[in-house]
């Protein structure tokens, strides 16, 4: 599983010309699933994601986390952050999930994310997606699973 995690004030989701998702402060998150994904992977990130400490405190260090801030998520289905791109050019995206193993998976991550108390808005699987955000920071964090263990 990868995640690309950005700090944001504001951040938004439309598909066909309809807001499905608006935060304010909080995470903007990236979802790619792999075909041998698990719930510990979904387990693992979320436990990294709501307690890194990458919100600013009084002092202007990087000492909150987004639980401290009661900050929102905006969680967004991203196939193609499992491109391969190592042959021609044009990416390949055979290691990214079909929806029948990825769909599942995204789901529980919204359901993990909400037994936690976070504030979780979403576009739409699979759907064209317009995503604005303002990256507070700018912020962004990469991170990535395989069996159920943090790699990066």
């Amino acid at each position: 599983m990868k995640v690309v995690i950005q700090r944001v004030s504001t951040a938004s989701v439309t598909v066909d010309s309809q807001v499905t998702g608006e935060i304010k402060a909080g995470l903007l998150i990236l979802l790619g699933i792999a075909h041998n994904d698990t719930k510990e992977d979904v387990d693992s990130l979320i436990d990294k994601i709501i307690n890194l400490r990458i919100f600013e405190d009084v002092d202007g260090k990087m000492n909150r986390s987004l639980i401290d801030i009661n900050g929102e998520i905006l969680l967004i289905s991203q196939f193609t952050l499992y491109a391969d791109s190592k042959k021609g050019r044009r990416p390949s995206f055979t290691n990214a999930a079909k929806p029948d193993i990825a769909v599942p998976l995204y789901e529980f991550f919204i359901d993990s994310l909400k037994t936690q108390q976070i504030t979780v808005k979403t576009g739409i699987f699979g759907a064209d997606m317009n995503v604005n955000l303002c990256n507070n920071g700018p912020v962004t964090i990469i991170l990535e699973t395989q069996n159920g263990k943090i790699l990066s």
